[in-house]
């Protein structure tokens, strides 16, 4: 089974990140920017939480606040749960989906070298379940 590293190797470690004392406009345009679903919230290089795209649907729009007049720091996910690159892909996927989380920052030595995303963990299982298809189907056919 592959690894997050194997998974950041082919995605790429690019991290987006925003300051907690950032607005939360300023996180949906980056969002927006990048076309990605969440951001790493940093504070002097150190991870200070998470903002998603489900934090603003539930801690914004439904109650009538204002994406400018709001910091990230009052809406982002405190408690992030990471992952290390050593992990399994089935490993991840196992604690996103008991977690109910999307996006996994990952970690080494406490600094963050990349995020992964539950498409990412899809995207590797489907490569990884073809390559075996493909040997399968090469050894039946006795290698020609």
């Amino acid at each position: 089974m592959p690894t997050v590293r194997h998974v950041l190797s082919e995605k790429g470690r690019d991290v987006h990140h925003i300051r907690p004392d950032a607005s939360v406009f300023d996180a949906l345009k980056t969002m927006a920017e990048h076309r990605i679903g969440a951001l790493v919230v940093l504070d002097d290089g150190h991870l200070a939480g998470i903002i998603t795209e489900r934090d603003y649907a539930r801690k914004i729009a439904l109650l009538g606040r204002t994406s400018p007049g709001t910091l990230v720091r009052e809406i982002m996910s405190t408690r992030v749960i990471c992952a290390r690159q050593d992990q399994t892909v089935e490993e991840c996927m196992a604690v996103m989906t008991a977690k109910a989380v999307r996006h996994l920052p990952v970690l080494e030595h406490k600094k963050v070298v990349g995020i992964v995303s539950i498409g990412d963990m899809v995207k590797s299982i489907i490569a990884d379940q073809k390559f075996i298809i493909e040997q399968l189907e090469h050894y039946i056919q006795g290698g020609r």
